[in-house]
Order: C-alpha cells, then structure tokens, then sequence
C-alpha cells in the first residue's frame, strides 16, 4: 500500500483535478479487495451513497496499533477508501483518534472538488476509523 507521504507528495506534482481523479482511482484500483464474508451489514459504513466497508483489527496492549481493511463498489470512493487507510493503517490507536483525517485531504485538495454526497460518505468513513480508535484508546 502507498504511504500517505508519498500520496500526498503525488498530489502536489498534480495540476489539475482530472489528474487528481486518474490518481484517485489508481490507489483504488492497488487496494486488496475485501473478502466478500467481510462485506457484512456490521463493517458497512452509514451515510456513504456507495457502499463502503471498513474493518479494524486491533493489536495488543494499552494503546493498540490498528490496522484496517475496506472497499468500495464505486471507483473514486475505493480511491478515497485507499486514502483514509493509508493514513491510519498500522498506527496506534492514540494516534489515530487524535488525527485531523479531513485536514489530509484538505492539504491534498480534494475536499473542495468532492461532491456533497462523496464529502459526506467521506466524513462517515473518518467518523467511523475515529471513533473506533478513541474506543481503543479508551479501552
């Protein structure tokens, strides 16, 4: 999986939102598929108008390093998917809860060229990986 470093260092050598787009897609297209018995009602994400699914898987102690799997049936929102674990996936808990996932696509300008039901589904993906982290951390 690409880091999220190195995506957003992709993004700054693109242009314009076509570009972007191409890329987005790329990341989607290198994500692993999801098993289809992970495809279940419990790891799909509420709000999305595609059908996302996100899984967490947790290690062990205190502060757990998380790691996550997800897909999507939509070629931007797998691409968007690919993102959201690239700057989660194997870091701890802690961490997580406390990152500002919106501020990264922000930076990399994507929010603005989302349209308002991919921007939500992307806010109910972070909401989702947040949420769970800070359950983690908590635990």
């Amino acid at each position: 999986m690409t880091s999220i470093d190195q995506i957003i260092d992709d993004f700054a050598f693109l242009d314009d939102w076509e570009d972007r787009y191409r890329y987005v897609i790329e990341l989607g297209k290198a994500l692993p598929d999801l098993p289809d018995e992970d495809r279940t009602a419990e790891n799909k994400v509420n709000g999305c108008a595609s059908q996302v699914w996100l899984v967490s898987h947790r290690g062990e102690g205190a502060d757990p390093v998380m790691t996550f799997e997800g897909d999507s049936d939509a070629h931007i929102v797998r691409g968007l998917v690919a993102i959201v674990l690239a700057a989660c996936s194997g870091k701890h808990a802690s961490e997580i809860a406390r990152t500002d996932l919106i501020g990264i696509f922000d930076k990399i300008g994507l929010v603005e060229n989302l349209s308002s039901q991919r921007a939500n589904g992307l806010r109910s993906m972070v909401k989702r990986i947040r949420d769970e982290a800070a359950a983690v951390a908590a635990a």
